[in-house]
């Protein structure tokens, strides 16, 4: 479990282990009715160095509209293969830096914004990382199965994988 008292780096990397094969990301804003909005949306940064996810999107989307009136944003992640659940919250700010936009840009990201890199539209987005949680469940199915089974006749919840929590700063 990972707390306040961590190491950035850490914690950065423990992040990074977590999501790096998991493609999309639902990223949920505020919209302007006031209630939640999720939508998938690719990372485009695959290792986790500076306390932030990044993503390509459209200066005119619902997205950076929506987080322009209120910039606390969610992007969870979930692979129920390997059973890897994540919930970040952040802070989501266009990024005016042509340079990142260079590091990040993939044949992907070219499918929605033709102009490639310097395309108008292209938003650069940048969620700085308050705090994430992260459900890590390491148990084999039929580990996982016994340990329900268990708890039915327990009467006392089943203690499966590994949560914790990282908060970069």
């Amino acid at each position: 479990m990972y707390d306040a008292h961590d190491q950035t780096a850490h914690g950065q990397d423990k992040l990074s282990d977590l999501i790096k094969d998991i493609r999309f990301g639902m990223f949920t804003t505020h919209k302007i009715q006031g209630h939640l909005h999720s939508r998938p949306m690719t990372t485009q940064n695959k290792t986790i160095d500076d306390d932030a996810l990044w993503f390509f999107m459209s200066r005119s989307g619902d997205p950076v509209s929506e987080f322009k009136g209120d910039d606390q944003v969610n992007v969870s992640y979930a692979n129920p293969g390997s059973d890897t659940y994540v919930s970040v919250s952040g802070v989501a700010e266009i990024v005016e830096d042509a340079a990142k936009k260079q590091a990040l840009w993939n044949k992907a990201a070219e499918a929605w914004f033709k102009g490639g890199v310097t395309d108008p539209d292209l938003a650069l987005v940048r969620v700085r990382i308050e705090h994430a949680d992260y459900w890590d469940v390491k148990e084999s199915k039929l580990v996982q199965l016994y340990k329900m089974a268990e708890a039915s006749v327990t009467g006392k919840p089943p203690k499966m994988g590994e949560h914790g929590h990282i908060r970069p700063h």
